[in-house]
């Protein structure tokens, strides 16, 4: 993604593309392409998460000393 998007806006995009798969919209012809956009920003989440999860277990250390 090329622009910097927050957690939450990553969220709404992947349900937004989630979406798709059920819509009118759909076609077949379009759905590899949306699935491999809706990995690459569930990967991103992913990403996201686990920095959050370092940053708060550094953050339960330096609480616990």
């Amino acid at each position: 993604m090329s622009e910097k998007m927050s957690l939450n806006q990553k969220i709404e995009k992947l349900d937004a593309e989630v979406e798709w798969f059920y819509s009118d919209d759909f076609k077949l012809e379009e759905a590899v392409k949306k699935y491999k956009g809706a990995m690459q920003i569930a990967k991103e989440i992913e990403r996201d998460l686990n920095e959050l999860k370092n940053e708060i277990e550094v953050l339960s250390e330096d609480f616990s000393k």
